[in-house]
């Protein structure tokens, strides 16, 4: 006699699933090596030289290239995605996020959510999770965290709502927020090396920079990325999970994508430390073309040797459209695809 069908798969946690204060441990750890860099910069055009060089990265305090902070992100991320976003409709923003000591080949990551709160939306169908990411390496030392929020599907429509706990978060870290990599010292940095001779001086709030170059996104790579950070979100990779067929783009490709864009203009702000706030504006699909600019918002002197800090609005499009984000209703407009504010470390 054939055995029956037992319910032993993951469904995914739907909105009815969280409780505020609940903390989820996420499968799998993983441990990151040097052959991780070398794809990361297959599949974008990363050039930051501190991520890729150990003599450039030692010439700067550090004892060797650290991996790309983009890296770290996107695999801590991708723990979380089948107990935090596996039944999202949408992944609506960032904040508060602090890349606290630098990742380097060899070491194990794991991620932790506390959920931080909840809310119902108005349909009744779908609410709102915010949740706190953590990423500990090998030795529980926070590499970095994170608050983000998604719209989580509900299993029973006809179910009570939670009470709503929306968190106070901060609109932005201030530099005083930053965690800055022992024995990081740019006072010395070799600006030919870096690719450009522009320190933190050269850039002034409000100032816009276009990254000018383009990348076309090509399926098979975005796939790959997103198997890379072992992110298991259905909809980028089952064609029948949309009407139009369409596997959607994973978020984090887009931010890394612009991320490394934009080095023609940014070649100096070679470290991510913080992440203010951010939006996925529209869908990426591939055969897209992303281009990218940034805003300068603001910058900020350290205690460190040669180190300042730099606020920056990174934008990626679709239409190569610069210095423009929504329309006169506050919305934003379909040639964009994604809105970042983020902290970056630059020589002063």
């Amino acid at each position: 006699m054939a055995a029956g069908r037992t319910a032993k798969t993951n469904a995914g946690r739907f909105f009815e699933d969280y409780q505020v204060g609940q903390v989820i441990r996420h499968a799998v750890p993983r441990t990151v090596g040097a052959g991780e860099r070398a794809l990361y910069h297959a599949l974008y055009p990363a050039r930051h030289a501190i991520h890729s060089s150990d003599a450039f990265a030692q010439a700067c305090g550090l004892p060797a290239a650290p991996l790309d902070d983009l890296i770290a992100f996107h695999t801590v991320f991708g723990k979380t995605v089948p107990d935090v976003s596996l039944n999202a409709r949408a992944n609506l923003g960032y904040a508060e996020g602090r890349f606290r000591k630098p990742v380097w080949p060899g070491d194990t990551l794991r991620s932790e959510s506390e959920v931080i709160g909840l809310k119902q939306n108005s349909n009744g169908k779908t609410g709102v999770v915010w949740v706190r990411t953590r990423g500990f390496d090998q030795s529980d030392e926070v590499v970095l965290d994170y608050v983000r929020w998604v719209m989580v599907k509900k299993r029973d429509e006809a179910s009570d709502a939670p009470p709503t706990v929306v968190p106070d978060l901060k609109p932005a870290l201030d530099v005083s927020d930053l965690c800055i990599p022992e024995g990081l010292d740019f006072s010395g940095c070799d600006f030919e090396l870096a690719g450009e001779p522009h320190r933190l001086g050269d850039y002034q709030p409000g100032e816009i920079v276009d990254h000018v170059d383009g990348v076309t996104i090509e399926e098979a790579e975005h796939m790959m990325a997103t198997r890379l950070w072992q992110n298991t979100s259905k909809t980028h990779f089952d064609g029948t999970m949309r009407e139009d067929g369409k596997r959607l783009i994973y978020g984090g490709h887009v931010i890394s994508m612009a991320r490394a864009l934009s080095f023609n203009g940014l070649a100096n702000a070679q470290m991510i430390v913080g992440l203010n706030g951010g939006a996925h504006a529209n869908p990426c699909f591939a055969g897209d073309t992303v281009r990218a600019w940034s805003e300068v918002i603001e910058t900020a002197d350290t205690d460190r040797p040669g180190v300042g800090a730099i606020r920056l609005r990174l934008v990626a499009t679709t239409d190569g459209t610069v210095g423009s984000l929504k329309d006169g209703a506050g919305r934003y407009h379909p040639g964009v695809l994604l809105d970042l504010d983020y902290w970056a470390l630059m020589p002063v």
